[in-house]
């Protein structure tokens, strides 16, 4: 969960408190007291500038439907110890794999590049040449958003000259008429040499963002409530009409495309309905909670493909949002489950998180839900418990669908547990019964089900033990993993690799821009393999 974002904007000058490392828990205390509303990210390298990637509305392929060849483990995963081997902090402004617009030749008269965005996740980068400093008649840089006729407009400007950015909206209709209303400005003291300026619209959660040629991401300025108060970017005929919009005489590239993330947390495998990993070519596929620039609401769903051998290399290769209530939002912390033909989709309703309440919702399809960018219909699910629910993992069992999920009896103060349920029946989504909860549990969730030696366990982590424990499919408790804890609340997602050994993958609280953007842009992807043991 995540701190409330208060009205009005963030800057460098007014930094946001830093949010303790506990996790939910302390941030609800927060929305209690009143809602008010890398490997990629540190690049060493070169920026590959904007190479053309294919749109999000490429024809799916047919993904195979047989399940591979069981690999089972060769120890417990509960007589198993880890070891923390790898992590890495994925920051992207425009997602690799989504560009959507691209140019490398930019005047300094702004251009309009159209596109089809399918949610309000977008970014939009332009490369500049230089930006040391005033009076080298550089003059200005815009990048942004912008309908045909102009009367919707989001942008970013940054004065090279006075070493001034500035964010402003235009939102026709909403009293001002057509005129740009300034959300922000701020000096801003940019890098010595070649330079990146980025705009992030997250939900209706506008950021201006800079990175030095090789360095890392920093924000200057952010608004949410200022953009909330004229125009929303959630509903679908405002977002329809919008294309990237860059210029300026000192811009040598510039792109647009979906947003990436501020880090990455919530993992969930993707599997077959028995619960075999769904495998293309060595790679498993996991489902993560693809973090934004702000609070929940600024996150969305993202599917990403790893070889176990290599999880450093793990590569983002489908968006997933949802259309309900008649807007488009990211709802994320969730799972998809083969089952024959079809795609089995259950996810968390937290793409319009205000603090009153969480829900669990599903959905069917046939689409290849593995690659490209897909928009979702989703419904309730009828969970067997009037408490907000979260976190859902499906798996057929013995023939039968059982879910494991966290169950939240109160959100002031915030309290959830671990909790268990099975469908009396060949429909996954219908006739759910209690199986059991965990209710000595109070900030546990991560719920996932996984396949040990020779037994089912339900697997969560514990925020206040400090530890993941395991359950028996009764919901007993049967043990803990052996693994190291992170900040935050991290799932531990277990995967069998192709010699048995166990590969853990997680993440933690690290959030590289709480000081400018508050809570919600954690963390690293943390990646714990089995510890060798002595002879």
């Amino acid at each position: 969960m995540a701190r409330a974002q208060g009205a009005g904007l963030l800057t460098p000058a007014r930094p946001a408190a830093p949010v303790p490392a506990a996790g939910r828990r302390t941030v609800l205390a927060a929305l209690a007291a009143g809602l008010a509303a890398a490997a990629c990210d540190d690049r060493t390298g070169p920026d590959p500038g904007p190479a053309p990637t294919p749109g999000p509305r490429a024809a799916p392929s047919d993904p195979p439907t047989t399940a591979p060849a069981v690999v089972r483990p060769r120890r417990s995963l509960l007589e198993t110890t880890f070891a923390e081997t790898g992590r890495f902090h994925p920051v992207e402004v425009v997602a690799p794999g989504f560009v959507l617009a691209s140019a490398t030749r930019v005047g300094a008269a702004e251009e309009r590049h159209p596109a089809d965005l399918p949610a309000p996740f977008v970014g939009v980068e332009a490369e500049v040449e230089a930006g040391n400093g005033s009076g080298s008649g550089s003059g200005e840089v815009t990048v942004g958003l912008a309908s045909a006729d102009g009367r919707t407009a989001l942008r970013a400007r940054l004065d090279l000259d006075a070493g001034e950015v500035s964010l402003e909206l235009v939102a026709g209709g909403s009293g001002s008429g057509d005129r740009p209303v300034v959300l922000g400005r701020s000096g801003v003291r940019l890098p010595d040499g070649p330079f990146t300026l980025g705009l992030a619209l997250c939900e209706n959660r506008a950021t201006v963002l800079v990175r030095p040629r090789r360095g890392a991401w920093r924000a200057l300025l952010t608004a949410r409530d200022e953009v909330a108060a004229r125009i929303d970017f959630r509903v679908p005929a405002t977002l329809a009409g919008l294309g990237f919009v860059w210029g300026g005489r000192a811009v040598r590239s510039a792109r647009g495309g979906l947003f990436g993330m501020t880090g990455l947390r919530d993992p969930h495998l993707v599997q077959h309905a028995d619960g075999t990993p769904y495998t293309e070519g060595g790679r498993v596929f996991l489902t993560w909670t693809c973090a934004g620039t702000g609070f929940f609401q600024q996150a969305h769903w993202g599917v990403f493909a790893l070889d176990p051998e290599n999880p450093v290399a793990m590569e983002q290769v489908a968006q997933i949002y949802v259309r309900r209530d008649g807007l488009l939002l990211g709802d994320h912390a969730g799972q998809l489950v083969r089952d024959g033909e079809r795609w089995l989709v259950a996810s968390s309703s937290w793409g319009d998180f205000d603090g009153s309440g969480v829900h669990v919702r599903h959905a069917t399809s046939t689409a290849d839900l593995l690659h490209g960018v897909h928009v979702l219909e989703t419904e309730p699910l009828a969970l067997p418990t009037d408490l907000d629910a979260w976190d859902p993992s499906l798996t057929r069992i013995d023939g039968t669908w059982t879910w494991a999920y966290v169950a939240s009896p109160s959100q002031s103060p915030f309290d959830f547990h671990p909790a268990l349920a099975r469908a009396d029946g060949a429909d996954p989504f219908r006739r759910l019964r209690a199986v059991g909860a965990d209710r000595t549990r109070h900030q546990t969730e991560g719920t996932l089900l996984v396949r040990d030696t020779d037994r089912w366990l339900v697997l969560a982590s514990d925020g206040d033990a400090r530890q993941y424990p395991a359950y028996d499919l009764s919901l007993r408790r049967v043990g803990r993993i052996d693994a190291p804890y992170g900040t935050n609340i991290p799932h531990p997602q277990a995967i069998v690799r192709a010699d048995g050994t166990w590969l853990i993958v997680t993440f933690d609280g690290t959030d590289r821009f709480a000081d400018t953007l508050g809570y919600g842009g954690h963390g690293d992807v943390v990646v714990l393999t089995e510890r060798p043991r002595r002879p």
